[in-house]
């Protein structure tokens, strides 16, 4: 069993920055790909970054391509999300997401773990 706990969320205005935490705790994290979803409201859950076991390589959405930044620590059993030049239409509830497997993938289903969430407010 995994338990991932989100933090970092908040109201900011366009244009300003967030990172975004998430702590792992219950199994080996550093052997496991992690991934950002995002959901707003009315919407499907949709994927947003992933990473994969070792920190090396990952992948982002292209809405967000450019402006936000996945990494992890393993050391503290944590990822991040730092999201730069934010706009309105990345207002949602973000999660994160743990995999059994060591690399990423981009689809909700490729998950096995989730975390509660933390709501994210971008003003115009």
């Amino acid at each position: 069993q995994v338990q991932l706990v989100e933090s970092g969320g908040g109201l900011v205005q366009a244009g300003g920055s967030l990172r975004l935490s998430c702590a792992a705790s219950g199994r080996t994290f550093s052997s496991s790909g992690m991934g950002w979803f995002r959901q707003a409201p009315g919407k499907e859950r949709e994927f947003v970054a992933a990473i994969d076991w070792s920190g090396s390589s990952t992948t982002y959405a292209d809405s967000v391509k450019g402006r936000f930044t996945i990494s992890r620590d393993n050391a503290k059993n944590t990822v991040y999300l730092q999201m730069n030049s934010l706009k309105p239409e990345d207002t949602a509830v973000y999660y994160c997401a743990c995999r059994s497997g060591a690399y990423y993938v981009a689809v909700r289903n490729g998950y096995d773990y989730w975390g509660q969430g933390t709501q994210v407010t971008v003003s115009s």
